[in-house]
């Protein structure tokens, strides 16, 4: 299988397909499952820009429908708990040697976060939401204390895990390694938390911003809202109090990711897209909104 990045011109510091190749060869090394990395070219004069081979495997990426051999209950519990179980092992791997220190900084990593993501909300929209400003400055007037290093992937989700193709669940293999580095496993396990089980604050009503599909773990029989965080709080034992911080930090930066997709079809750049980019209008907001609730604050953003 070969993956490549888009062509130029791209934005700093993205799909850079050497560097995802290369943390998947450190990461292949020590027991987390992904492809086996079969070769690398970083000759831009072949298709224009660097990619790699990858081994080809035979597994399920759950999308729309659930696959039959996870359909059973208790498949889709086993489902969930091998979900939160692989990024567990993931966090568990120790960072502070070999070729694995050298994938990134943890130290510094939530600011960092901040003050990248405020700067890529100014350069990708178009329009004017004050709440982003707001909780940009909570979030950097809040930064909790990291209590570990972990590797982070960034984008862990059911669209970047392939399962094998039988029961009983297991994740065969985490794809998508392009925002990976050194960090704090809070913040994954966040990104992860509202991916795939949704957006709401607890006691406040679930707002449709992304509605559940028929694979979201949220269904009947998968772990519920709060079972994944105190899943990965009994096998890391780190403290969950701060979780509402980074549960802000993961949906504020999905505002910013989502906003850039609006721009983009506002300017006619996605001219197939006829459901996603225009839900962003009112879907950003009723976001941002979440993103307020988490932090305690009071945000409008609709007219």
């Amino acid at each position: 299988m070969l993956r490549r990045g888009p062509r130029p011109p791209l934005p700093k510091s993205t799909h850079d397909m050497v560097r995802e190749a290369r943390i998947q060869k450190v990461l292949g090394g020590h027991g987390v499952p992904v492809p086996e990395i079969l070769a690398v070219c970083e000759d831009e004069s072949l298709l224009g820009v660097p990619f790699y081979l990858m081994s080809r495997l035979d597994g399920t990426v759950v999308t729309d429908t659930i696959p039959a051999h996870l359909s059973p209950a208790e498949q889709r519990r086993a489902t969930s708990e091998a979900v939160v179980d692989t990024l567990v092992a993931l966090h568990g791997i120790d960072v502070t040697g070999g070729e694995l220190a050298t994938l990134g900084s943890p130290q510094g990593y939530l600011g960092r976060q901040v003050d990248r993501f405020r700067g890529l909300w100014e350069v990708n929209t178009t329009r004017g939401l004050p709440a982003v400003e707001r909780i940009s400055d909570w979030l950097g007037h809040n930064l909790p204390a990291s209590q570990a290093a972990s590797v982070v992937h960034g984008d862990y989700r059911m669209g970047n895990l392939m399962f094998a193709p039988q029961a009983p669940a297991r994740v065969l293999a985490i794809l998508d390694w392009e925002m990976a580095t050194l960090g704090d496993p809070l913040a994954d396990l966040s990104v992860t938390h509202w991916r795939i089980w949704g957006t709401s604050p607890p006691r406040t009503p679930k707002p449709a911003v992304l509605p559940p599909r028929s694979n979201s773990p949220r269904s009947p029989r998968y772990l519920t809202r709060r079972r994944p965080a105190e899943r990965h709080q009994s096998r890391m034992g780190l403290d969950l109090t701060p979780l509402p911080w980074y549960q802000t930090l993961a949906l504020w930066k999905a505002v910013i990711f989502c906003e850039a997709v609006y721009t983009r079809w506002q300017r006619g750049e996605r001219p197939n897209d006829t459901v996603f980019g225009p839900s962003l209008e009112t879907g950003v907001p009723r976001l941002l909104e979440t993103a307020g609730q988490y932090a305690g604050l009071t945000v409008t953003t609709r007219r």
